[in-house]
C-alpha cells in the first residue's frame, strides 16, 4: 500500500509542478531578457516564491536554518548534500539571495522547463573534459559577479547507507582559485520524500535545510585539507541532528 501511495502523490506532484511551472511563465520569461547578475537574482526570487508555494502543496513544506551566516555583502560557495532531485528545488531558492547551482546538461534539454534549468545553473557535461574546464571558468565568473555559487560535493546524489560519501575536488579547487568562503550546508529528509525505489514515487513529509558558520580559506590550504576539513564538520553535524 506504501508503494502505491507514493506512486499517487508523485502524480499528484508532478501535476502541480507542471500546473505551477506553467502560472510563474510569465515572470520568468520576463526574467530570461534582463542581464547578469539582475537576471539571476531576479530568477531565485521568482522561484522561491514558486516553490513556497509548491512545496507545502505536496505536504513538503521546508524550514530554513542558518541565514544568518551569510555575511551582508559576501557571498559563497555553498556546498550541500545530495540523496534526491528534490535537494535541487529547495536549496537553490533556500539560499539567501542570487545563485547558481552546477548541474548536470542533459536536462536542459527539457521542454519548458529545460529554459529555467538553464537560467539557474552552471551547466556541464561529465564526459567532456572541455565542458569541465568551461564550467569552472564560469563558476569563477559566477562568484565575480557577487552571486554564490551552490555546489553538491559528492558529485552524485549519495546511494550508500553513511550521512556522505566521499566528496570531489571541484568546490574545494574553486575556493582555493577564488579566495571565496565555503558555506557548509545539509538538506534533511530528502530520501523520506523522494526515496530511490520504488522508482517514481513520492512521500509528504518536513523538510529543513541546515546553513552552517561559513570556512575561510587560509594560505597554505590545500584541496585535501579543505575537503577532509568540510566533510569533518558536515558529517559531525548529520550525525547530531538525526541522532
Amino acid at each position: 500500500m506504501k508503494n502505491i501511495f507514493g506512486r499517487i502523490w508523485a502524480g499528484w506532484g508532478l501535476i502541480w509542478f507542471i500546473v505551477t511551472m506553467l502560472l510563474f511563465m510569465i515572470p520568468f520569461i520576463i526574467v530570461y531578457y534582463q542581464a547578469e547578475p539582475g537576471r539571476t537574482r531576479h530568477f531565485i526570487f521568482v522561484s522561491r516564491l514558486w516553490m513556497g508555494i509548491y512545496m507545502p502543496l505536496i505536504g513538503c513544506p521546508v524550514s530554513i536554518r542558518g541565514k544568518e551566516n551569510f555575511a551582508p555583502g559576501e557571498n559563497y560557495i555553498v556546498i550541500c548534500n545530495h540523496n534526491a532531485f528534490i535537494d535541487v528545488p529547495v536549496s537553490s531558492p533556500g539560499i539567501p539571495g542570487g545563485n547558481k547551482t552546477i548541474a548536470k546538461a542533459e536536462l536542459a534539454k527539457t521542454p519548458i522547463f529545460g529554459m529555467l534549468y538553464k537560467m539557474g545553473s552552471v551547466l556541464v557535461d561529465r564526459n567532456s573534459e572541455a565542458s569541465r574546464r568551461e564550467s569552472f571558468t564560469s563558476m569563477k565568473n559566477i562568484l565575480g559577479m557577487g552571486l554564490h555559487m551552490c555546489i553538491y560535493p559528492e558529485g552524485t546524489r549519495n546511494r550508500s547507507n553513511q550521512p556522505l560519501k566521499a566528496f570531489h575536488d571541484g568546490a574545494f579547487r574553486l575556493a582555493i582559485a577564488t579566495g571565496k568562503p565555503l558555506m557548509p550546508s545539509l538538506i534533511f529528509n530528502s530520501r523520506k520524500v523522494m526515496p530511490e525505489k520504488p522508482v517514481f514515487s513520492l512521500f509528504p513529509h518536513r523538510m529543513s535545510m541546515h546553513f552552517l558558520p561559513p570556512v575561510k580559506i587560509n594560505e597554505g590550504d590545500s584541496v585535501e585539507s579543505l575537503k577532509e576539513k568540510l566533510f569533518g564538520i558536515m558529517s559531525a553535524y548529520y550525525e547530531k541532528q538525526t541522532l
